[in-house]
């Protein structure tokens, strides 16, 4: 395909998309196969990007399920070619001649860099950087040196040049400091003072445009960042296309969920992209105790924003300062009067946005809430397996990981996580590798020098952080199993089938039109093990398990008991797949004529939510109860809680199954026989059977605890044997 010149005269012109995460600063252009066909390009050969500006990039092929006429390209290769995500540019390709390897790359540091970063940056640059084409004026990253890139401010030779292990990459600095390294391991030191060995290349920040947030740094929030693009970019990015079609353009969006979920981010991210200016207000800093100096804030803010233009202006936490009005709050009613007047005068030439942030969107003014103002409402949601997956590939980029890391299986493991949980979650499993590391000094310092990050610190993380969207509720991914259920192998079976199957073989409930069981009860004696079935039941299916119990929910205020019924299945969707349990249901759900007024509007509303469940197949609501007759009729017909599975006292094998469970790890004497003792205890209850083992067990310690001062007592652990008169000695404690 090249010809004489060292660009080919032809190319193929692509509609620009935001990298894949794990390509952040890496300097590689995704291409359609037929593009790449039409270009005669190999994977890993260089191409030339043309949009404003001339950049060049490494070609890789972009995944089978992308759009035929797009490239993806990063933050930095973006702001090289002088483009934004949705603009068009031609890629072409590079007469291999015509690029050879740098004797020596200069990269100038941003302002921000701490010295610490710098030495951070020395040791990573030749590995992040190597086989990456550069040229003279361009930015970089190097993964994890900070967010701001570096610039580079000269190679040798000139042009177009790919570094290696052998190029020279030199760090300077505003100042006048600089640091070189090679790959060879040759290291320079001028300016600061510092010499230090080194494999890779130095690299220093820049104050040019692109620092900061990017796309490429927000992971499961595709489409959600699609919309706020479409809502905020064309208007600052084309504003005469608006003005052609005769209509406004948007002048706010409200963006709403739960803490964590990447409100701010995308915010940040958007003004970044846009080259916008950036106002952020937090709502409590606009407050003041002096009438009339918070509407003055306010006033400030907008009038900074249309002077430099074009802006977004961004509130955080805008439900602290644009409250519902009413009668009594004064301040509050006089700042968002003022927020009303400020957004209705907003003319569509200043290129001006307001985006605000909350996780409360139900107590904003309805008056800012309609088209004109905030225009749209866009939800940042609990991000599901794949968004976690893109999320921890953002975080986990500049990560050492041993090969025994699988973040497909983090991420299937992180139900209810959102973004800043699966932050912590890697924060905390760097922490305990840092905690892990060899006490000798000198196997110390070698492993500081190559540190590793492996599964067991991901495990002990992900023990320590709890899942913020269910923080409330959840008994996260309980440890029970089926195997600690004995017997009850018929309301096992009808479990897996109602509750797992939905979950496990969704397409073959698709392919045949089949609406799954919305809602399981669970009915039978006290002690017979329905809590703890619907326990292993989630353990079993590996999803968030949300226990209510049924008195908790009622409250003497009118509305309060709806709205915590409200508040579980919301959270429970939000967190989805996830199964919601309602112990003792009875105890709120009597037939409406028969009980209290609070438990009717309960079950109003429980009505109203499991009629809702259909629009959610992975939500599945099982209760347990031990008076069915007492339930309200209209719960228990079909689409409602319309899987019954009797859950009754066991029987002899039943028993013994259940006795196998309990006596599981104990130190039994031989003449204790598991089948024999089941077949005495006609009646037990799993409860029962449980409390009788318990039991056995303290009168075993008990005979040692009371022969012996503690200490020796404990160094005679190993002899204590529960014996068959310990059982019989039991069973006379149990009330049956």
């Amino acid at each position: 395909m090249s010809g004489s010149d060292a660009d080919s005269s032809d190319g193929v012109s692509l509609t620009v998309q935001a990298a894949e995460k794990r390509d952040a600063g890496r300097g590689v252009a995704r291409i359609p196969e037929i593009a790449r066909r039409q270009l005669g390009v190999l994977s890993g050969d260089t191409v030339v990007i043309e949009g404003e500006e001339r950049t060049v990039a490494k070609m890789w092929p972009a995944d089978p399920s992308v759009s035929e006429n797009v490239v993806q390209i990063d933050a930095d290769t973006r702001a090289n070619a002088g483009v934004h995500v949705g603009d068009t540019v031609t890629v072409r390709t590079k007469d291999k001649s015509a690029i050879g390897d740098a004797d020596r790359v200069t990269l100038l540091a941003p302002p921000s860099l701490s010295d610490s970063e710098r030495k951070v940056a020395k040791r990573k640059a030749t590995e992040k950087l190597r086989n990456r084409p550069v040229r003279a004026g361009e930015q970089i990253r190097i993964e994890g040196v900070g967010q701001a890139p570096f610039k580079v401010v000269d190679t040798d030779p000139d042009g177009d040049v790919g570094i290696s292990s052998g190029t020279t990459i030199r760090i300077v600095s505003r100042d006048g400091g600089s640091l070189s390294a090679s790959g060879s391991g040759r290291t320079e030191g001028t300016g600061d003072g510092t010499s230090t060995s080194a494999s890779g290349p130095e690299v220093e920040e820049s104050e040019g445009a692109g620092s900061g947030v990017t796309y490429e740094d927000i992971g499961g929030l595709d489409e959600e960042l699609e919309l706020v693009r479409e809502m905020i970019e064309l208007p600052l990015s084309e504003p005469e296309l608006f003005q052609r079609l005769g209509v406004e353009p948007p002048s706010g969006v409200l963006l709403y969920g739960p803490p964590g979920t990447g409100k701010t981010l995308i915010a940040r991210a958007v003004a970044n992209e846009v080259d916008a200016h950036f106002e952020t207000i937090s709502g409590p800093e606009i407050m003041s105790k002096y009438k009339g100096e918070s509407e003055e804030r306010l006033r400030e803010v907008f009038e900074a924003a249309e002077a430099n233009s074009p802006t977004i202006i961004f509130f955080d936490e805008i439900d602290s300062i644009a409250g519902q009005r009413d009668d009594e709050g004064d301040a509050e009613n006089r700042i968002v009067g003022q927020l009303l007047t400020l957004m209705d005068g907003l003319d569509a030439r200043e290129e001006v946005i307001v985006i605000g942030a909350t996780n409360r969107v139900d107590t904003i003014d309805p008056a800012l809430r309609r088209g004109g103002r905030f225009d749209r409402e866009i939800q940042i949601g609990v991000p599901d397996e794949k968004g976690r997956k893109e999320i921890l590939e953002v975080h986990t980029r500049g990560m050492p990981l041993a090969d025994d890391v699988s973040v497909e299986g983090i991420a299937r493991r992180t139900h209810g996580f959102v973004g800043a949980d699966l932050d912590s979650v890697t924060s905390e499993a760097a922490m305990a590798a840092i905690r892990d590391r060899p006490t000798d000094t000198e196997d110390r310092a070698e492993w500081n020098g190559d540190p590793t990050v492996e599964k067991r610190h991901f495990d002990e993380a992900l023990a320590s952080v709890e899942p913020s969207a269910m923080r409330e509720y959840v008994a996260e991914s309980p440890e029970t199993d089926f195997t600690d259920v004995g017997g009850l192998e018929n309301a096992k079976s009808t479990l897996r089938e109602s509750v797992e199957w939905p979950l496990t073989y969704d397409r073959l409930f698709e392919a045949t039109n089949t609406q799954p069981p919305s809602g399981v009860l669970l009915y039978g004696p006290p002690g017979t093990g329905k809590t703890l079935l619907a326990r292993a039941l989630a353990g079993e299916t590996d999803v968030n398990f949300v226990r209510v119990d049924g008195p908790e929910i009622v409250d003497r205020y009118v509305g309060e008991s709806e709205k915590a019924i409200r508040e579980v299945f919301e959270r429970a969707r939000q967190a989805a797949p996830s199964i919601v349990f309602f112990d003792e249901i009875d105890a709120i759900t009597a037939a409406r004529g028969e009980g209290h007024e609070v438990t009717e509007r309960v079950v109003s509303q429980l009505l109203t939510e499991l009629d809702g469940m259909r629009e959610n197949p992975n939500l599945v609501v099982l209760a347990a109860t031990n008076r069915k007759d007492a339930i309200d009729p209209a719960l228990l017909r079909p689409g409602r809680l319309d899987t019954h599975v009797l859950v009754p006292e066991p029987d002899r094998e039943a028993r013994e199954k259940i006795l196998e469970v309990h006596a599981r790890g104990k130190p039994l004497a031989e003449d204790v026989d598991i089948a024999d003792l089941a077949a005495e205890l006609e009646g037990y209850t799993g409860a029962e059977l449980e409390a009788l083992v318990r039991n056995a067990s303290m009168k075993a310690i008990r005979e040692v605890a009371e022969k012996y001062e503690p200490d020796e007592a404990n160094e005679k652990a190993n002899e204590v044997v529960v014996e068959r008169r310990h059982l019989e000695a039991a069973r006379d404690s149990v009330d049956v």
